[in-house]
């Protein structure tokens, strides 16, 4: 199973890259996509994640194909 994981904003400069392909066997949640990518790394406070460019709840189990995408909260002026 492949997915691609992405990160956003600040985000992407505290773990080092704006990206991973992950090659797994079996179903995980958005969760365990992120222990996996960051070496249980915790998660900050308030990221947000999408699947697919939907959000979604971090027990959301992620499929082959899918894209995960992290970002920290979208604020608007």
């Amino acid at each position: 199973m492949s997915i691609k994981v992405r990160y956003f904003a600040s985000l992407k400069e505290s773990v080092g890259r704006s990206e991973d392909d992950l090659t797994i066997t079996g179903l995980l949640t958005v969760n365990e996509v992120w222990n996996l990518t960051n070496l249980g790394k915790p998660l900050p406070e308030n990221i947000l994640a999408a699947v697919n460019m939907e959000y979604v709840e971090f027990d959301n189990i992620v499929k082959d194909g899918d894209e995960v995408a992290f970002f920290p909260p979208v604020t608007g002026g």
